[in-house]
């Protein structure tokens, strides 16, 4: 009997002695904390969508509080979240609102199916076969991982493709990340020109697969006042930082992928 209260002891003792050391290790090795950055992260909505361009909401805060990261990255915060940020850094700041786009006009009557598709109606289940059943190996798949993300219902999947809705769009990001194809993209909320294709292939072969593909002809590069446009593997794209949109390219597109 003495030898098992002996073992209790032991034991006893021992634990107290590791809760001892365990406790002066965490108040001797603490790591401060950056009193800015926790600030930050309290305005921030905690979304961690990535939309600002950082690694979550704690990343963007980082940035912010040393990196000089611009305030009013976070679209999913709003006016609210870009005046608080711009209060605790001491600076002035306004939201730089952004929108999701899709890259892609290969709707049903454009972008025709390879083959009947039985399975998980998913684009991510879908593109492990065979990269998809449109014929256009870039093309939207139109099974909608996109919407079903979208908390803001500014998604809808109308003819076979996805459709967004601008003014419901928030820009978090979501949809973004959800497309196994990459064809959403996050741009400013400004009028600029989208070349709405990603096929990179011959502008015969492209225009066989998609009536809407771009086919690399380099008409709208040409008649680009700004330089916005380049042309690189048969595929056009737009620069929406120098873009006037001034709807030149659209004009001169023969194909109609740029809107």
């Amino acid at each position: 009997m003495e030898a098992v209260l002996l073992a209790v002891v032991l034991a006893a003792a021992v634990a107290l002695l590791a809760g001892v050391i365990l406790a002066v290790a965490s108040v001797v090795f603490a790591v401060p904390k950056d009193e800015t950055v926790e600030a930050l992260k309290e305005v921030l909505p905690g979304a961690n969508c990535g939309a600002c361009g950082f690694s979550g909401c704690e990343g963007y805060a980082a940035a912010m509080a040393h990196d000089g990261a611009k305030v009013g990255l976070c679209s999913p915060g709003g006016e609210a979240c870009a005046a608080a940020t711009a209060a605790i850094l001491g600076v002035e700041g306004n939201v730089i609102k952004k929108v999701a786009r899709l890259r892609c006009a290969g709707c049903e009557e454009m972008a025709p199916r390879e083959f009947t598709y039985v399975g998980v109606p998913s684009c991510a289940a879908a593109v492990k076969f065979y990269g998809g059943d449109k014929q256009c190996a870039y093309g939207c798949l139109g099974y909608g991982d996109c919407a079903a993300v979208c908390e803001y219902g500014a998604i809808t999947l109308e003819n076979g493709t996805a459709v967004i809705d601008e003014t419901l769009c928030v820009g978090c990001g979501q949809c973004a990340a959800a497309c196994p194809k990459a064809l959403i993209a996050l741009q400013e909320r400004k009028n600029t020109a989208l070349v709405r294709c990603r096929n990179r292939d011959k502008g015969a072969q492209a225009r066989k697969v998609c009536k809407a593909a771009c086919i690399g002809c380099m008409k709208c590069q040409k008649v680009c006042e700004a330089g916005a446009i380049t042309v690189e593997s048969f595929l056009a794209t737009v620069d929406p930082d120098k873009c006037t949109a001034c709807g030149k390219c659209v004009e001169a597109c023969p194909q109609g992928c740029i809107v």
